[in-house]
């Protein structure tokens, strides 16, 4: 018996170094480029839907009850389409059931975007 959880906890403590381990068999010839980088900046928060309705942009988004537009920062980048961002900096901590989010607004004045520039919402979708 004293074995068995020996070789288990073994088990247990070397898994998460082979976890790492990327083994490619490049026999045939082929070239393979591996780039590894690292992005220490925060994705956007997942929402549930994001619309642009009556010049403005509305993204539904989780909420414990207390959510407000104030509390995501919202990046927009130059370019065509426009890409948006949206990044809660203020966590929601009440404690209200809120099943379906809240639904968040921004003008495309709020965005120092003109009326009906062509934009895309980068954030994942829940």
């Amino acid at each position: 018996m004293r074995a068995v959880v020996k070789g288990l906890a073994l088990a247990v403590l070397a898994a998460p170094l082979l976890s790492a381990c990327v083994i490619y068999d490049s026999s045939a010839g082929e070239k393979v480029a591996v780039n590894v980088t690292r992005n220490d900046t925060p994705t956007g928060e997942a929402i549930r839907q994001a619309r642009f309705v009556d010049g403005a942009l509305v993204a539904r988004v989780d909420s414990n009850g207390c959510t407000q537009a104030s509390d995501f920062e919202v990046l927009v980048s130059d370019g065509s389409p426009v890409e948006i961002t949206l990044r809660r900096t203020k966590p929601d901590l009440c404690k209200a059931l809120a099943p379906d989010g809240v639904e968040l607004r921004w003008t495309y004045a709020d965005l120092g975007l003109e009326p009906g520039t062509p934009a895309r919402i980068m954030n994942p979708l829940k």
